[in-house]
Parts: structure tokens; C-alpha cells; sequence
């Protein structure tokens, strides 16, 4: 039983000619790196920046941001060689395919599906969220029953939240140009709007607000049960605050931050000159994101001292602390703004993994079929679409988030571990781009990926292993008998 058989790099690239499979190549470079700035700017860059400053970092919290930012620049880079030698469809599964083999390969494209299709569902409900308080302050109020799920505050449905899926499910349906295009009207305007917070801004910032810029570290009480992190667990390594441990702490919370950069290599059958436009892509929209966190984060410990910084909307409140409370709904714009980005740019790469893992066997072959007119994966994207709306509508997302968080992580580290592997067994291959330093680059991406992941509580540990069982189970049941490369084993 073969269960690490190998996809050639060769067969990969050819699969993306055959016509009944061929995706329409309409992206350039700046759409991607448009495509990577729109899924990585959301909530966190008006949330998470005050938050983490309070209760981890205090000003210094613009060191941990530029730490996190080359955490996940190690994985950029290491994704940016393998897009551009497999520039196919399916990002981390097609790498491992190529290069681990058809078992790890599954259990990524699995991790995958859990990533970006509760990714999409949890920001969704997001976007409702503040889509309604934009429309209250507009004078406009929704009731509470079509805004939360069944059982919680009233509700019945999300219907905000399942209503901007399947818009956005259409839209992706229509074309990849289309897509783009909408995208980057809609990341023009939230970065117009995160430049217009960040100059206003400067006029409140108060030097006194930067000391201590470093305060003194403080112990943290010990979490106690499932809720621990999985480095308290192993190590006894208690959680600390402020200080140079603090601001390494807080690496691991505005790390999730930047997640979302990898989607653009789920693109890759649809980049025009995929060698040279994905490396742009992922590498360029990862620069642009981390100065905009820096300047945001900066900023805001400017405006107010960090230990009065709120914990719903420390932007939006700095403002209000200031005396200019119009600006928390500017914020409210940037974020609707940003959430909508989001939603597109997973769903876009959650149908790439299903149409690339279709396309192989290991799903049924009818999900991999492209549209005649406008040549996109219409069935998995409506499927997928359709999928994440009911979960977005029904169910209550919060505790399942973190999973979103340890998928990515788990998805660096194999991208990582497979450049490494590929220099060894296929040296030959050309590379229009190659990751410098190999392998201390890779190896530094897994070892920051372990000690992001270590931080994470071990209840998300339990659920993402019960997803990883699921997901065997269902390899055994039907993947590895529909495998495009099960007929070449038998032969032999």
C-alpha cells in the first residue's frame, strides 16, 4: 500500500492544459499582491493592535508586529519558490503532492478545507456584525433575529452573513477578472481608509503615551484545563506580559494577523506569468501589510496610554477619547470594507483546493468541472459557497476560530518542510525563483510555526487532530481508490 506515491511536477503542469480543466489566466502581478492585501487587512488592524498593547506589549507592541511579519516572511518566502516552479491550483496540497506524497498531501488539502471554508463562515458573521452597526448609526436597526443564529440573543438566522456569501459566491462564479477587479475598488477604499486613520492620528499622539515603551514584565495567573496553552502544558511555561517575553508572547496573538497571504498561491493557474506575478504577489503584499500594522499600532499607543486602550475598538475609541467619535464610523466602513475582501479571497481559495484535489481523484471528478463561459470551478465554488453560508447563518462560530489559525500554521510548516525536500529529489527543476538560505530559511519557518502553534490552547489542539481523523477516515472510504495515480500502482 503506496500511501506517499508522488504527483511529478511534470503532471501537475500538465493537467492545467487539458481543456475541460484549463482555468482562464487573467491575473497580473498587482492583482495578486491586491488579492493578499485584501485577505490579510480585516478586523485585526483596528482590534487587534490595541488590544495586544494593553494587555501584552504596552508600545513596544510595534516590535512584535514586525517580528510576526518576518515569522511569516520565512513561510512567504518558502511558498514563493514553490508557486513559481508548481504554479497550480491547490497551494500547500499540490506542493505536497509533489513532493511528500498522496497521504500528506490529503491530510493538507483536508487541513485546508477546514482553514478556509470556517475562515470565510467566521468572518462572514463578522461582517454582519459590522454591517449592523454601521446601519444603526445611520438610524437603520436590524432585528435580533436575522442577525444571530438559532439560540443565541433571539435569533433565527445570520442573514447578513449568509447573504454577503452567496454575493460574493455569484461574483466568484462570474470570472476571476471580475473578482479582481471588484477587489481592488473595495481594497482602495479600506486602505484609503486605514491611511486616513493613521495621518489623522498623528495629530492626538502624545510622546508621554510611549513610556515606558518597554514596561517592566509582569507573571500572568497560570489557565488552567483545555483552555492552557499547549506550551504551559509541555514546558509549565507560564504566560507573561510586557517586557522583551511579553512582546514575544504577543507575536503569537498579532501573528494571526497576517494569515491569509498564502491564498494567493491557490491562484497560481490563473496568474498570467505565474514565475515572475506570484512571488510578487505573496512577497509584496506581506511589505505592504506589515507597514500598515506598524504605522496602525504606533499610532494608536500614541493617542491614549496603552493601559486605558479599550477592548472592543481601541481605534475607534482612542478617537472617542480624543473628542472626535465620527472617526469610529469611518472605522466601521474600513472594516465592512475589509471583511468583504476577506470573505472573496477565501472562498476563491477554498474552491482551488477542491477543484485541484477533484481534479485528482481524491473527490468525486464531476466537483473539478469549469464553466464554459466564464472557465471557473463554478461547481465547488457554488458547493463550497452554499456550505459556508448555512455555517455562517446556524451556527455559533467563536470557539471554533482558533482552528483557523492552527490550520494555517500546520499548512507553513509543511510548504517549509517540502522546499527542502524538493532541492533534494528534483534539483533539476527550474526556479524562477528560489528561497535564499536554504535550509536555514525553511527550517527557522517550522521552528516559528512550532512556537506560534505551541501557544495555542490544547482544546484546539483536540479539535483540529478529531478534524485530521475525520478527514483519514474519509481517505480510506474514498480517496485513495479514486486516485488518478491508483491505476499506474496497479500496473506495476
Amino acid at each position: 500500500m503506496d500511501l506517499f506515491r508522488t504527483k511529478s511536477v511534470e503532471q501537475s503542469i500538465n493537467d492545467t492544459e487539458v481543456k475541460e480543466h484549463r482555468l482562464s489566466r487573467e491575473l497580473g502581478a498587482l492583482d495578486l499582491v491586491v488579492f493578499g492585501v485584501g485577505v490579510i487587512i480585516g478586523t485585526g488592524i483596528f482590534v487587534l493592535t490595541g488590544q495586544v498593547a494593553r494587555d501584552k506589549a504596552g508600545p513596544a507592541v510595534a516590535i512584535s508586529f514586525v517580528l510576526a511579519a518576518v515569522v511569516c516572511g520565512l513561510a512567504a518566502l518558502c511558498y514563493a519558490e514553490f508557486s513559481s516552479t508548481v504554479p497550480v491550483a491547490g497551494s500547500a496540497y499540490t506542493f505536497s503532492y509533489a513532493t511528500l506524497g498522496e497521504l500528506p498531501a490529503w491530510i493538507i488539502g483536508w487541513d485546508l478545507i477546514l482553514e478556509l471554508a470556517l475562515g470565510a463562515a467566521v468572518v462572514s458573521v463578522g461582517w454582519s456584525g459590522y454591517m449592523d452597526s454601521l446601519l444603526a448609526s445611520a438610524g437603520i436597526g436590524l432585528p435580533a433575529a436575522i442577525l444571530n443564529p438559532p439560540g443565541q440573543n433571539g435569533g433565527v438566522l445570520n442573514v447578513p452573513a449568509v447573504l454577503i456569501v452567496l454575493v460574493v459566491t455569484a461574483l466568484l462564479v462570474t470570472g476571476v477578472k471580475l473578482s479582481a477587479r471588484v477587489n481592488e475598488v473595495v481594497v482602495a477604499v479600506k486602505v484609503t481608509i486605514v491611511l486616513l486613520v493613521i495621518f489623522a492620528g498623528l495629530f492626538f499622539v502624545k510622546g508621554a503615551n510611549y513610556h515606558p515603551f518597554i514596561p517592566p514584565s509582569q507573571a500572568n495567573e497560570s489557565v488552567s484545563g483545555a483552555a492552557a496553552p499547549l506550551i504551559q502544558v509541555l514546558f509549565g511555561i507560564n504566560p507573561v506580559s510586557f517586557g522583551w517575553l511579553g512582546i514575544f508572547a504577543a507575536v503569537s496573538i498579532v501573528f494571526f494577523a497576517y494569515i491569509g497571504f498564502d491564498i494567493v498561491a491557490t491562484a497560481a493557474e490563473e496568474a498570467r506569468q505565474p514565475q515572475r506575478d506570484l512571488p510578487i504577489g505573496l512577497i509584496g503584499s506581506l511589505i505592504i501589510t506589515a507597514v500598515l500594522y506598524v504605522a496602525v499600532s504606533v499610532v494608536v499607543v500614541g493617542m491614549q496610554h496603552y493601559t486605558e486602550l479599550s477592548v472592543q475598538a481601541p481605534l475607534a475609541d482612542a478617537f472617542k477619547a480624543v473628542g472626535h467619535p465620527g472617526f469610529a464610523t469611518v472605522i466601521s466602513v474600513g472594516a465592512v470594507a475589509g471583511l468583504t475582501t476577506v470573505v472573496l479571497i477565501m472562498l476563491l481559495g477554498q474552491s482551488r483546493v477542491f477543484f485541484a484535489m477533484s481534479r485528482d481523484g481524491l473527490l468525486p471528478g464531476w466537483l473539478s468541472a469549469v464553466h464554459p463561459r466564464f472557465r471557473t470551478p463554478y461547481r465547488s465554488t457554488v458547493i463550497m459557497g452554499c456550505i459556508v453560508a448555512v455555517l455562517a447563518g446556524l451556527i455559533p462560530l467563536a470557539k471554533l476560530a482558533e482552528l483557523v489559525n492552527i490550520g494555517t500554521l500546520f499548512a507553513f510548516l509543511v510548504v517549509s518542510a517540502g522546499v527542502m525536500v524538493l532541492r533534494r529529489t528534483r534539483p533539476d527543476l527550474p526556479r524562477a525563483f528560489r528561497t535564499p538560505l536554504v535550509p536555514l530559511i525553511p527550517v527557522l519557518s517550522i521552528l516559528a510555526c512550532l512556537f506560534v502553534m505551541l501557544n495555542l490552547p490544547l482544546e484546539t489542539w483536540y479539535r483540529f487532530f478529531a478534524w485530521m481523523v475525520v478527514g483519514v477516515i474519509v481517505y480510506f472510504a474514498y480517496g485513495r481508490a479514486h486516485s488518478r495515480l491508483q491505476p499506474a500502482r496497479d500496473e506495476v
